[in-house]
């Protein structure tokens, strides 16, 4: 007899709440990843891609598991006014550095200036 036919391999589907849990687990004190594999049934190399993918995507820092989510409060932006002039605003990033900047920057511009800040 060469082999049986056990059951048909499956291909899970994660979602990035999913992964970031993953990985969070495998960052946190204490855990290996190969533990944190075998827990979650998945490979070694699959968890380090995850975290590749994760931190291209801003959802994750390796410096204190700090990580950025997309939030928009679309009703309290409708209804709350601007401040009239900029204020200053300082931002302490994962990995020590801080970013000096006022209110009145762009949003996106702001999210590009923090990615490449991190990934120097």
């Amino acid at each position: 007899m060469l082999g049986e036919v056990l059951g048909v391999e499956r291909r899970r589907r994660w979602s990035d709440d999913e992964k970031l849990e993953v990985v969070l687990a495998s960052a946190a004190d204490g855990a290996t990843v190969t533990q944190v594999a075998q827990r979650y049934e998945v490979t070694r190399s699959q968890i380090y891609r995850w975290r590749r993918e994760l931190k291209q995507k801003g959802l994750w820092s390796p410096g204190h598991g700090a990580h950025f989510l997309p939030v928009d409060f679309p009703e309290l932006a409708a209804a709350a006014p601007r401040p009239s002039r900029p204020v200053p605003v300082e931002l302490r990033l994962a990995n020590g550095r801080c970013l000096r900047f006022d209110s009145g920057m762009d949003g996106e511009a702001l999210t590009r200036l923090i990615r490449a800040v991190e990934a120097a």
